[in-house]
């Protein structure tokens, strides 16, 4: 009669007896993780410019004053039109909206591409990689703690950036309800939950650069190389959407749907724009996490 199959920490931990206590599921724990990342100096750079834009939006409004007539963000390329600068300094809501508004394009794509681009390629640069999986951390467990804690730092950017131009914008302009340029207003007690909603939805639309910035991360060893990549991509991205000859093929594109939030900022929420855009970036994110994982995880790591 056969002996029965032990599991793998099983079979080391009686070949191994100093290994007994060794579980991989313990190796590299987020909160080691998450504060590697958060004592680097390109996170607390990152965070000091995310914190200071709603104060120089604030310095250009009182030196310029709000620009009017001009075309604001499209809420999900078929959903109303509404031009957010137009009633920035009506409320701290308003001056939230548009510090989003202005950033969503462009600003909080860094963050994106830099937590999820550096992290395993600035591992491979410093040649510490190999040790992580010789410590031994399961190649799988050190690519989920690391996306995990990119992720992680990457909604902590977005959710700083209103928060800080909630609290700038109620000294400078004063609590209220969210008016709309369209006519209307949503009530205070509405904006909070409205503005949330806008977060989440940035954040899903940017799981494709994150996708894109993690994935190039496990193929190089050039954290720059993977960042930069991945904002390049996402331009691209936007570009292709600038070109009307596309037609409905646009619609395949994560840029062509960036700002559908702009429909959650209506007085009868909307909710199709959002879900096809959701849908679209869920979709590619899944794609080039799983190119990320299964390319790792046969890779001759020697950096």
């Amino acid at each position: 009669m056969s002996a029965p199959v032990q599991p793998p920490e099983a079979r080391v931990a009686a070949e191994h007896p100093e290994a007994a206590g060794y579980r991989a599921g313990r190796t590299l724990p987020l909160r080691v993780e998450a504060m590697r990342q958060l004592r680097r100096r390109r996170t607390l750079l990152m965070g000091g410019i995310l914190a200071a834009l709603p104060f120089i939006l604030i310095v250009a409004f009182a030196i310029g004053g709000t620009p009017d007539g001009e075309d604001g963000g499209g809420g999900g390329r078929g959903g109303s039109r509404i031009n957010l600068m137009d009633v920035a300094t009506e409320s701290a809501a308003n001056f939230a909206a548009t510090s989003l508004f202005v950033s969503a394009g462009f600003l909080l794509v860094i963050p994106v591409a830099l937590f999820c681009g550096d992290t395993v390629a600035s591992e491979a640069s410093w040649s510490s990689l190999r040790y992580l999986l010789a410590a031994p951390v399961p190649r799988v467990r050190l690519l989920w703690s690391k996306i995990v804690v990119a992720l992680g730092f990457s909604l902590a950017a977005m959710v700083l950036l209103p928060l800080v131009a909630l609290a700038a914008g109620t000294a400078a302009y004063g609590w209220g309800p969210l008016k709309l340029p369209t006519g209307g207003a949503l009530a205070a007690g509405d904006t909070i939950p409205r503005l949330a909603l806008v977060v989440a939805f940035i954040f899903v639309s940017q799981l494709v650069t994150a996708g894109l910035a993690f994935w190039l991360s496990t193929k190089t060893d050039a954290p720059l190389g993977a960042v930069g990549g991945a904002v390049g991509l996402t331009i691209v991205g936007n570009v292709l959407d600038a070109v009307t000859a596309l037609g409905s093929w646009r619609d395949f594109l994560p840029a062509h749907w960036q700002f559908a939030w702009a429909d959650a900022l209506q007085p009868e929420l909307e909710w199709g724009g959002m879900i096809k855009g959701a849908a679209i970036s869920v979709t590619y994110a899944l794609i080039l996490f799983a190119l990320a994982f299964r390319g790792f995880g046969r890779k001759d790591i020697v950096s």
